[in-house]
């Protein structure tokens, strides 16, 4: 085994990758439960994936056979049922890990110097997991399916000058057809994946090229020279990491990290197959009920809403009664995330050190993004858009008052070395 490891070492760093990236790569020994939702993003990652290839080998890309094809795959299909219910599952569980996933690295300011490359990767690969959702979101070809579509896409003809146009490319018809179903499933199996795959590895190597941020929000790496011998750590750590500094309060990946992160994965596949068994429709979240009816153009249902995981952008577009700049502010909603390593000014990165003004801007961001999201899945009444308009107004009020206030803001001593 020796000898064939070595032979393949000669021609591909199995083992250098290996130590660099998972055995022998430093990790923060402070590392809380936050820090498992990257992980989970991983597997759930790898599970659309897998499920994606199955579900693909019964499904019809057309407008006759769509539908048809999904209910052959849950009725006729041997275990059909469970990839399909995994696969849906999985989509919700991959923006419930990612959000969480953002809300941490805001706590803890990971997006702070050196790691502005490595959130505008992590962003990225938030905007394309949305339009791989969206394009997804059609392939089942149910009621809701067709017109959530039909909606959101009719959102940019109202771009001047191209939005006709445009809208018109993206459909590749006039109306919403097999033509738009062939193009989404193709975007939704084979590019978009590709894409989503090559920015994951990307933002992988990011992080192991910075490091890992920590609760503390301090660097774990110290020049060389200037940790006493007895106060090093006794663990081996590539010499990529220790050529010139030196490692303090940091535990191997491997196999400190990955044996703590085997806990969690349990932990969160009991509440996974819990949902697949017992509550795949989730009361609607997960799979609407509409979406159990063949797509029908002559047919409108009650209330369209996209699914949970974009409401929150949609009750922003809808809470701007001009349809051009409602569709301005939704997209600068996302935009504005991508440009938070530069509109926070702070000295610290950890939640822990900042100023009680800054933990309330941040809570009360997360609130309006939760109730935002609860109000995109409402009707448009008076009631709901007035909150919509609150809550929008407070969702951008946090970048905006953090760019003025972070600079100066009063914040607590910050340890040199990890204490807990």
């Amino acid at each position: 085994m020796s000898k064939l490891i070595a032979w393949i070492d000669e021609r591909i760093p199995m083992t250098k990758t290996w130590n660099i990236h998972l055995a022998q790569y430093p990790a923060p020994k402070n590392f809380n439960f936050w820090y498992l939702f990257g992980v989970l993003a991983m597997l759930v990652l790898v599970n659309q994936i897998l499920t994606g290839i199955w579900l693909t080998m019964n499904y019809v890309p057309s407008a006759d056979g769509a539908f048809a094809s999904v209910e052959y795959i849950m009725r006729d299909v041997d275990y059909g049922w469970l990839l399909r219910y995994m696969h849906s599952t999985g989509a919700s569980a991959f923006f419930v890990v990612v959000y969480l996933h953002m809300l941490r690295g805001m706590m803890y300011g990971s997006y702070q110097k050196p790691r502005e490359l490595l959130w505008v990767f992590g962003m990225l690969i938030f905007l394309v997991l949305m339009a791989e959702a969206f394009m997804g979101y059609l392939l089942p070809w149910g009621q809701m399916s067709y017109w959530g579509a039909q909606v959101i896409i009719s959102l940019f003809g109202a771009i001047p000058v191209i939005g006709d146009d445009l809208t018109l490319w993206i459909r590749g018809d006039y109306v919403i057809s097999g033509a738009t179903l062939n193009r989404f499933f193709a975007l939704h199996v084979i590019a978009l994946p590709l894409v989503l795959v090559i920015l994951v590895f990307l933002h992988i190597v990011a992080l192991h090229e910075v490091g890992s941020n920590n609760p503390e929000g301090i660097n774990i790496k110290k020049p060389k020279g200037s940790i006493p011998e007895e106060e090093k750590p006794k663990f081996k750590f590539h010499e990529r990491f220790t050529k010139k500094y030196d490692i303090v309060d940091a535990f191997p990946f491997f196999p400190y990290y990955v044996v703590k992160d085997l806990v969690g994965i349990g932990i969160f596949l009991f509440f996974f197959c819990y949902v697949i068994f017992f509550a795949p429709a989730m009361g609607g979240l997960f799979l609407e009920p509409p979406n159990f009816e063949p797509a029908n153009p002559l047919k409108t249902p009650d209330h369209i809403a996209p699914v949970w995981y974009f409401t929150p952008f949609y009750a922003i577009l809808r809470a701007v009664p001009e349809k051009l700049l409602g569709v301005i502010l939704m997209f600068g909603s996302i935009a504005a995330l991508f440009v938070l390593p530069w509109l926070d000014r702070a000295k610290v990165r950890s939640i822990r050190y900042r100023s009680g003004f800054h933990k309330v801007n941040l809570a009360i961001f997360v609130v309006s993004f939760v109730a935002l999201g609860y109000l995109g899945l409402k009707p448009a009444t008076e009631v709901y858009t007035f909150f919509a308009r609150v809550f929008t107004f407070l969702y951008f009020a946090f970048f905006v008052l953090l760019f003025f206030y972070s600079k100066n803001e009063n914040t607590k001593p910050v340890p040199e070395r990890i204490t807990k």
